[in-house]
């Protein structure tokens, strides 16, 4: 079994989406939006990089607007 996870942008593509699985015989489930969570391992990585990070390496959040 395969899963493919599609983002539709509005309730027009999804029920066409549905229908062409639905011709085409493709069993699928609609499951309900939720927020993107990043994984807990990222979130650790994160935490340690800061922790060993100098001072001068961190770029402070005016400092990587400018750079936006």
């Amino acid at each position: 079994m395969t899963t493919f996870t599609i983002h539709t942008d509005d309730k027009e593509q999804m029920n066409a989406l549905k229908a062409v699985l639905k011709a085409l015989k493709i069993k699928f489930e609609v499951s309900k939006e939720k927020e993107f969570e990043i994984p807990e391992e990222h979130k650790i990585l994160v935490r340690e990089r800061i922790k060993n990070s100098k001072e001068g390496d961190l770029l402070d959040w005016e400092k990587a607007k400018n750079l936006l």
